[in-house]
């Protein structure tokens, strides 16, 4: 194995910048005499979304928020299986189409693809994407 010290540079000089920026960022952001501080009431009230915070920190929240998650979660875990599958059958298909739609591989992606679609249509008929 030829080991060569040279081909580590980049990575380092890269670590040393990122460093640097990091170091560069500390000292700005905490520097007192590069922007002014002036606390006032409405600069240490909570803050979030734009809005005034109203009432409890730990009010329940609607059901609908943890499905669209969920739902969100399912089909970003399908896109995850879909890139990997069409990248590979798309090298293939360049060579063989008809080899590719005969394969199990196929079949299995397209009954993967159509229990997605059943999923989103049961969502859909139960209501999950109006929003009240």
């Amino acid at each position: 194995m030829d080991f060569h010290l040279q081909t580590y540079y980049p990575i380092l000089i890269f670590m040393v910048v990122v460093a640097g920026f990091a170091v560069a960022n500390l000292v700005i952001t905490h520097a007192p005499w590069i922007k002014p501080r002036r606390n006032t009431p409405v600069k240490l009230m909570p803050y979030e979304s734009g809005m005034d915070p109203i009432g409890d920190a730990r009010q329940r929240f609607d059901v609908k928020f943890y499905l669209i998650a969920i739902l969100f979660l399912v089909f970003d875990v399908e896109l995850l299986f879909l890139y990997p599958w069409a990248v590979v059958t798309a090298k293939d298909a360049v060579v063989q189409l008809p080899a590719v739609l005969k394969g199990p591989v196929f079949w299995e992606m397209l009954i993967f693809l159509v229990v997605l679609a059943v999923a989103y249509v049961y969502a859909w008929r139960k209501g999950v994407f109006k929003w009240r």
